[in-house]
């Protein structure tokens, strides 16, 4: 049979309503959007570059990532910026008509080296019609997943998590900076139950959300890891985490987990990338519009509503 579709929120691949189809933030509260001030300075790319490094400072960017500027100037003025996950050219086509001036993505265009950025590539295509439109464009990548209210935190507040710390600290921030979350459900509650609010709270995309684990089992403490986290297993069970949140979950990690386990705990919960990473958006569009407006900066601020979940449709028994 075919898969269930999220019923909160639908992406707008496959047969949905034109409603389903829009992107929501998770909370309810939309970015805040500057009040006209003339008194205000004319913002500039270096201006949002100091506020972003405020937010999700590079210095926690693990080593083999490429965070930062991609392209712009830093003198370039800024009036408006779309935040979203992938710098994919629906994303950056779909920018430029929103009239961006700055794109922030989560993941890195030029994650890996280049020999020529060609307009007959897909990512030769994306440097091309960044630079030819004036459009700057900055990553927040696992600097984002590390800092303060940054990616996991965005996450863990999604799923109701309390009095959460880092799954493993920062070895260059603060004690509340690292990657992934470890915290604790208000009350403790079925992991078929606990799963049900994870599908809700993100978006609808085609692989939906995979668990592993008795569903009666009772569950409180929870560990989490926006993005791909099956590297973490050995801290998950350092903090003896019941259950464990992440996405693309490998097949043969998740086996060893699952019989060192020996049906017990961790359970695993197995998420899409994507959707796990797009409750932080919102969240990060907020924190970057008050940091700028404390700065002195009115500058418009939107989520994508693009949904680049590379699937389309899932068949299941």
């Amino acid at each position: 049979m075919q898969s269930k579709a999220n019923n909160s929120q639908d992406l707008g691949k496959g047969n949905v309503s034109p409603e389903a189809s829009t992107l929501k933030p998770v909370s309810e509260e939309e970015p805040e959007q500057p009040v006209e001030d003339t008194s205000a300075a004319q913002t500039t790319l270096g201006n949002v570059l100091e506020a972003a490094e405020e937010l999700w400072p590079k210095s926690l960017a693990e080593d083999w990532d490429a965070v930062g500027l991609v392209t712009g100037r830093t003198g370039q003025q800024i009036s408006k910026i779309v935040m979203a996950v992938d710098p994919t050219l629906e994303v950056i086509e779909d920018a430029i008509e929103r009239g961006a001036d700055l794109l922030i993505t989560h993941h890195p265009l030029l994650l890996r080296g280049v020999t020529q950025v060609a307009g007959t590539t897909f990512k030769g295509e994306a440097i091309h019609r960044l630079i030819e439109s004036g459009t700057a464009l900055l990553t927040a990548h696992t600097n984002a997943d590390s800092a303060i209210g940054g990616v996991n935190d965005a996450l863990a507040d999604a799923f109701g998590l309390r009095d959460c710390v880092p799954l493993v600290e920062s070895k260059d921030g603060l004690p509340e900076e690292g990657l992934g979350r470890v915290g604790f459900l208000e009350k403790p509650m079925k992991l078929e139950d606990f799963a049900e609010r994870v599908y809700t709270v993100l978006p609808a995309v085609a692989g939906g959300v995979r668990v592993a684990g008795d569903r009666s089992g009772i569950i409180r403490k929870v560990a989490l890891c926006g993005g791909a986290g099956d590297s973490l297993f050995g801290a998950v069970r350092s903090h003896q985490a019941d259950v464990y949140v992440t996405a693309d979950l490998r097949h043969h990690p998740a086996s060893e987990a699952r019989e060192a386990a020996n049906g017990g705990f961790p359970y695993l919960i197995d998420v899409s990338h994507f959707a796990s990473e797009w409750v932080w958006l919102s969240a990060g569009a907020r924190a970057l519009g008050n940091v700028l407006n404390d700065l002195g900066h009115a500058v418009e601020i939107e989520v994508s509503q693009v949904n680049s979940d590379p699937w389309d449709f899932v068949l299941t028994p």
